[in-house]
């Protein structure tokens, strides 16, 4: 996808939390509030996914129409200023790893941390260069 760095992500096994009520997955429960930006964050990133998933196919999996309609909807900086036609044919690619022609949660979530990283390490550059 054009990152200069691959990144590798690993799932911990979350078993633990969905068996111990006090600790259960907040996202899982609607109309629960966040407690912390980064658990906001979390269940953005779940409702989100959610949201464009299942329109087509599986309900929980992102087919290229509705990946295409998340990435354009939600992540218009990113392709604004892409020319590649075929862009989102090869983000497809890149994240169906199991090559079911669909992109599920986990496959999501490795975009957005690849994005995310690959902004870090932008701004850390910029930082860098005006001498913080």
């Amino acid at each position: 996808m054009g990152f200069e760095r691959k990144v590798t992500i690993t799932f911990c096994d979350l078993n633990i939390f969905f068996h111990t009520p006090q600790l259960a997955c907040k996202a899982a429960l609607p109309l629960t509030a966040m407690s912390t930006p980064l658990e906001d964050a979390m269940d953005t990133l779940i409702r989100i996914f959610h949201h464009y998933s299942g329109k087509e196919g599986d309900r929980y999996k992102l087919s290229k129409g509705e990946l295409k309609e998340l990435l354009t909807s939600e992540l218009t900086d990113f392709l604004s200023g892409q020319k590649d036609p075929l862009l989102v044919d090869k983000i497809m690619k890149d994240l169906d790893s199991n090559k079911d022609n669909e992109v599920d949660f986990n496959e999501f979530v490795i975009l957005v941390a690849a994005l995310t990283v690959a902004c870090n390490d932008f701004f850390e550059e910029q930082l860098k260069k005006e001498g913080f």
